[in-house]
């Protein structure tokens, strides 16, 4: 499929890693942004000098900010932000094509109406063919070359792997599933796991506790994805653990260096630094998810609590540490 013509929607930091992906062996790709003074940047710059300074990108990438560019497209990679995605999906309704794949990209679960990102998908671009692509990733070891490993999963066996022959390189590959709400679970969860990492980071209370609780996290998402009807495989594989592992063990993780300036003291309208942290918007309606599922998630509960001004961090770290004896389950 390296002849099929890819569009990205989104030209954030993991946009403009994706266009790169996907402009090698094709003689454009589209990079769409919905502000022309960012598209102009990009076009003056070629990078993104905010998220991904001295990155630059491929010399197929065009910016644009024409939502027409995937008018011809076979695949759309959709990387907007997933409270945006409605939004933007419903613009691209009168633009893309009957029958065209389109990738959802963001890790995320609307907060407002409590919908999965291919739930909104369904709604909004009946058209199209919907998966996502989801896993342990960081946009600029993407844009550098290094070695990643995601997930590409939608419903269909073969788009699935349609999608990934078309999207794998020497150095990003794709392995395939068909477990779509897992991997969209394990994507969006882990978010909210990585800013209780961070803020225990921030609280500095020491690798043991660290290792504990991205145990324990995990054990949550477990919970929640066998109540969901998710795939142990999935779960164990690269868009659960291996996300959740990578997002709650680096400062990279924009998630973990909200949650570790929250545990320092920041206060929260402050503590992302004007970088988009999809966890926050995501733990109150992940919190509201479980209870209806019948589900407990602890750790999840507490970050909600903390950004809903509930709990301090301290209150919460207590809390959690004051829970009954149990065993490990």
């Amino acid at each position: 499929m390296t002849g099929d013509v890819i569009a990205v929607l989104g030209a954030g930091a993991w946009g403009v890693a994706l266009a790169n992906v996907a402009a090698q062996g094709r003689e454009r790709v589209a990079l769409w942004a919905h502000d022309p003074a960012h598209v102009a940047a990009l076009e003056r710059n070629r990078e993104n000098k905010r998220h991904l300074p001295g990155l630059p990108l491929a010399r197929a990438v065009t910016p644009t900010s024409d939502l027409a560019c995937i008018a011809d497209a076979h695949i759309v990679l959709a990387v907007v932000p997933a409270q945006a995605m409605r939004e933007v999906a419903r613009a691209a309704r009168l633009h893309l094509a009957a029958g065209a794949a389109f990738v959802i990209c963001a890790k995320g679960i609307e907060r407002d109406r409590g919908h999965f990102m291919s739930e909104v998908i369904a709604e909004e671009l009946p058209q199209a063919r919907p998966a996502v692509l989801s896993g342990p990733s960081f946009a600029a070891d993407v844009c550098k070359g290094l070695p990643t490993a995601v997930t590409l999963a939608a419903e269909q066996e073969t788009l699935a792997q349609e999608l990934s022959a078309a999207l794998s390189t020497k150095t990003f590959r794709l392995y395939r599933s068909t477990d779509m709400r897992g991997v969209e679970l394990g994507g969006a969860s882990k978010n909210v796991f990585a800013i209780a990492a961070g803020m225990a980071a921030g609280r500095r209370l020491g690798a043991s506790a660290q290792a504990a609780l991205i145990a324990r996290s995990f054990a949550e998402l477990t919970r929640l994805g066998r109540a969901l009807g998710a795939k142990s495989e999935t779960l164990m594989g690269l868009s659960g653990l291996g996300d959740l592992v990578l997002t709650c063990g680096s400062a990279q993780s924009r998630n973990f260096a909200f949650g570790q300036a929250l545990g320092q003291g920041a206060a929260i309208e402050d503590a992302s630094g004007g970088k988009l942290a999809e966890g926050a918007f995501t733990a109150r309606v992940l919190v509201d998810l479980a209870r209806r599922e019948g589900v407990e998630m602890p750790i999840a509960e507490a970050v909600d609590a903390i950004l809903s001004s509930r709990l301090s961090v301290d209150a919460a770290i207590d809390a959690l540490l004051m829970r009954p004896l149990k065993a490990e389950s």
